[in-house]
């Protein structure tokens, strides 16, 4: 697997606080260019890059935190959804994950993917909070939930995934798909969390790598 491959697995992203519509010009355009999965943006600039191209797009929800009420979720990504975003990222309510509180976390999880209207919903868990009983009990939550994908990670916790993590989604997850977010930033990390079975990436280090390997221009 070369880094061409990798490419195609990857969410490009920029969340960052500041970022202006000129970073978001640039991380569409190597999107563009590179053939990632997505670009994955903050809500605010779903607009701007609906207006430039056609990219496939995501945005986040609850981000980064997870705390909002499950109102203001289904909101915003409704919103999401009527402005063009393709794919949707949503951070769970860790609160009530830490208090056991299951039930409330499938049913937010399934408002949340019905006001999807058919899009991809991908649930970011942050496993940088949790124990392994506690990411047992949300691969269970996601299992019977209508979500499509269990996320790792914001990029904004004390770290993002883990190989160990990665295994232990393998072992628990039934039926839904894998992404791994936060921290990912040499091509053989890519490469191994691949192998280790994850469908999508979030990183804006492979594209990063691939200009630097190739000397082309950056935007």
């Amino acid at each position: 697997m070369n880094i061409d491959d990798v490419l195609k697995y990857c969410d490009h992203t920029n969340l960052s606080q500041t970022a202006t519509s000129k970073d978001i010009l640039k991380l569409v355009k190597q999107g563009e260019k590179y053939g990632v999965a997505s670009v994955c943006v903050a809500p605010c600039f779903i607009s701007f890059v609906k207006n430039i191209s056609n990219i496939n797009l995501c945005t986040v929800i609850g981000f980064p935190n997870g705390y909002q009420l499950t109102a203001t979720k289904v909101y915003e990504t409704k919103q999401a959804i009527a402005l063009g975003a393709n794919e949707i990222d949503m951070v769970i309510n860790i609160n009530w994950l830490k208090e056991g509180k299951l039930e409330d976390i499938l049913n937010e999880i399934n408002e949340v993917k019905a006001a999807c209207k058919g899009k991809v919903l991908k649930v970011i868990v942050e496993t940088a909070f949790l124990d392994r009983e506690e990411k047992i009990n949300i691969c269970e939550v996601i299992n019977k939930s209508n979500a499509d994908y269990i996320k790792t990670s914001t990029g904004f916790a004390s770290k993002g995934a883990t190989f160990e993590d990665i295994k232990l989604f393998r072992e628990y997850i039934k039926g839904k798909k894998i992404k791994a977010a936060g921290g990912i930033r040499t091509l053989e990390d890519a490469i191994e969390y691949i192998n280790l079975g994850c469908d999508r990436l979030g990183t804006s280090s492979l594209v990063k790598i691939k200009e630097q390997e190739s000397g082309e221009t950056q935007y």
